[in-house]
């Protein structure tokens, strides 16, 4: 099932750049059709656990994932990985 927009969802991935690793949530903000007709990409915005945004990247869509409800929510600290 595709994720619909301002929804969370998670990362299937981690994302260094970002200091984000696979299973983080985010907002889905936006979709964006790739101009070759490869793989679209969704925008998302990644809210700290008081729910400042403190990043918007673009990932691939495959890249995320909805949130199911057999899953909970924790807290860490973000650090740089890697």
């Amino acid at each position: 099932m595709e994720p619909a927009l301002y929804e969370w969802v998670a990362l299937r991935r981690d994302i260094a750049d970002h200091g984000l690793l696979k299973g983080d949530v985010a907002v889905l903000v936006d979709r964006v059709a790739h101009p070759s007709g490869g793989e679209d990409a969704c925008v998302l915005e990644v809210l700290n656990a008081v729910g400042d945004s403190i990043a918007v990247l673009t990932v691939r869509e495959s890249d995320v994932e909805p949130l199911r409800a057999d899953e909970i929510l924790s807290a860490r600290s973000l650090a740089l990985v890697g």
